[in-house]
């Protein structure tokens, strides 16, 4: 199966500092796959460099959207990188905070909308079609996750583990193929936690999503992931099923630490 994502001697030097070193990763369609490594690893920086945040100093970046050929990204601002259909959440919640949960999922609509600056200015008939599209996009999405009761309340009124599902609202109204999450268990409860992990796998199975994770959670991860890819000083050490990669003894080292020594 050709991979929808496929990422070679991706490298990323700041200063004289080496982020990243030759990283390759290939991600395959209605693949559940995690990235981890230590903090510091370069884990975020990868995201960066894919998304459009970061150039890379060196490699490559190329997709093949279901049903579409590929293409590189190389060079391509965030925005663009939407546009062809990767989606992320970030490690910190980057809500608008002073708007509704359903207006802050409607922005992430309008970047499939097409009226235009025209249509905004002058309320042509084909923008105000869609943007009653784009409402009734964003209130199912919101169904979906399971945040309809929120739909007129302020994000910043949100429980914290709400504000993490409405980033994955978010992300998916701008109707992507592969969604990139930066630790979205971070601060939740076990409760909060299984209810993302549901969450996670029903997306893949019923919205024909592929999904790449950054995660500390190793049992969020062990759970959720057909293949593991590990990092450690901006170096990829390992990848694999959860089985091999919890076995596999420079992870052991690097990350998941030696269980012995807690014996």
């Amino acid at each position: 199966m050709e991979p929808i994502l496929n990422v070679e001697n991706l490298t990323m030097i700041f200063g004289g500092l080496k982020a990243l070193n030759n990283v390759n990763i290939t991600i395959e369609q209605g693949q559940i796959a995690a990235l981890i490594g230590p903090n510091g690893a370069g884990k975020t920086t990868f995201f960066n460099c894919i998304t459009g945040i970061y150039e890379p100093t060196t490699g490559d970046v190329t997709i093949t959207p279901p049903g579409k050929s590929s293409q590189s990204l190389k060079g391509l601002k965030p925005n663009q990188v939407t546009q062809k259909g990767l989606a992320r959440t970030f490690q910190n919640i980057r809500l608008f905070q002073g708007m509704t949960v359903l207006e802050n999922v409607m922005i992430g609509r309008h970047c499939r909308m097409k009226a235009g600056i025209f249509g905004a200015l002058f309320h042509t008939h084909a923008q105000k079609n869609e943007e009653k599209k784009a409402i009734y996009d964003s209130y199912e999405i919101l169904e979906k996750i399971g945040l309809e009761q929120y739909v007129n309340e302020m994000a910043k009124n949100l429980p914290y583990g709400a504000q993490r599902r409405l980033e994955i609202a978010r992300a998916l109204a701008t109707d992507p193929f592969l969604l990139l999450l930066d630790e979205p268990a971070a601060g939740m409860n076990p409760q909060e936690t299984k209810e993302l992990d549901d969450l996670i796998i029903w997306l893949r199975d019923n919205e024909n999503l592929s999904i790449l994770l950054i995660e500390h959670d190793m049992k969020l991860v062990m759970s959720l992931s057909d293949k593991i890819h590990v990092v450690d000083y901006g170096k990829k050490i390992a990848q694999g099923n959860p089985e091999e990669v919890k076995s596999n003894p420079e992870v052991i080292k690097a990350y998941l630490g030696d269980e012995s020594e807690d014996a």
